[in-house]
């Protein structure tokens, strides 16, 4: 078969042929009487596998190699080759981020741009001060993505660095609220955590309603953290949440000091007591988390609570019993 007829057949053009025989990867099998190269079904072969090894990244040196080294073993090759995929994927990905982010920052000129790009390596730098300048000077001139910022803050170590983050988030389009939301849902506990955390620095009710939502969270963590931000917002629906803080033992301090800023008018203080008292009357509450709960009573005011204490100065264990008449005398005053 001549050189014509292979490349109609073959896809491979002429050219690439005779630049496949200067390697030596294929040799003709044999001439024409007129001198043509003329290809046997085994060079034909030879060419399809050729051009199958490249379809899997292989130079032709290594196309080579493999055709022609009898012990030759592709196992350590195809493992570079995946390796070399994956770091071609991973680099490509990072560079269409950042144009996505270029174009999200929508720049009104080539100076615009080149600040975007500034602004989006600083957030990336190895160095706190220069992601905290980033952070800082964001908005400034041209808006930083807030996606970019979303992925800073998820990332971000440094407690300074991430106020700052938070600060330049809240001051953003308002759509940040919807990428953390998502990020609750991550498999690492501490992007959950800086993603509830960053939730709870934003001002709005589009952030107040992901940490409602929060409140029904697997993890006790994020639960914590939005219970405690809704608290502070005096939203008493957080008030189980906070129970179940100071019954659990986790951040049961912040969380006792929340509900009595909860209980800051006669009704919701009485709600509070209930709710306390309900919790103390159950049977499945051990001995750890019911003297938590008695000292929990102290900050709250009102005549439910004051009956809590009265009742609970005579429970059986006396390390309850003991805190609660302390409590009655301290709500007392001196006489």
């Amino acid at each position: 078969m001549l050189i014509g007829e292979v490349a109609r057949r073959s896809g491979v053009s002429a050219r690439m042929l005779r630049h496949y025989e200067s390697l030596g990867l294929v040799r003709p099998s044999g001439r024409t009487g007129s001198g043509y190269r003329e290809y046997s079904g085994a060079d034909i072969r030879r060419i399809l596998h050729i051009e199958s090894l490249r379809s899997l990244g292989l130079s032709l040196r290594e196309i080579g190699r493999a055709l022609d080294e009898p012990g030759f073993t592709p196992s350590a090759l195809v493992g570079d080759l995946i390796r070399q995929t994956r770091a071609r994927i991973a680099a490509e990905t990072e560079l269409l981020t950042r144009l996505r982010r270029l174009d999200a920052a929508d720049p009104a000129g080539w100076e615009d741009a080149l600040r975007v790009v500034a602004l989006l390596q600083a957030l990336g730098s190895t160095s706190a001060d220069a992601r905290q300048r980033a952070a800082l000077s964001s908005g400034d001139a041209v808006p930083v993505p807030v996606e970019a910022l979303v992925e800073a803050v998820l990332s971000e170590p440094e407690p300074n660095v991430a106020g700052a983050l938070s600060w330049a988030l809240a001051r953003s389009d308002g759509s940040a609220a919807e990428l953390l939301a998502e990020a609750l849902g991550s498999p690492e506990a501490a992007v959950r955590e800086r993603a509830v955390e960053t939730l709870a620095e934003l001002p709005g009710e589009g952030p107040a309603g992901r940490l409602r939502e929060a409140l029904d969270h697997p993890d006790a963590v994020v639960r914590g953290h939005a219970a405690l931000a809704l608290g502070a917002r005096g939203e008493d629906g957080a008030v189980p949440a906070l129970l179940d803080m100071v019954v659990a033992g986790h951040r049961d301090t912040d969380a006792a000091d929340t509900l009595g800023v909860l209980a800051s008018d006669e009704a919701t203080a009485d709600r509070v007591a209930g709710a306390m008292t309900a919790r103390l009357a159950d049977t499945a509450t051990r001995a750890p988390a019911r003297g938590r709960l008695t000292q929990a009573l102290a900050d709250i005011p009102g005549p439910v609570a004051a009956r809590a204490l009265a009742e609970l100065s005579h429970d059986e264990d006396r390390a309850v019993a003991l805190t609660a008449t302390y409590l009655l005398r301290l709500r007392e005053g001196p006489r």
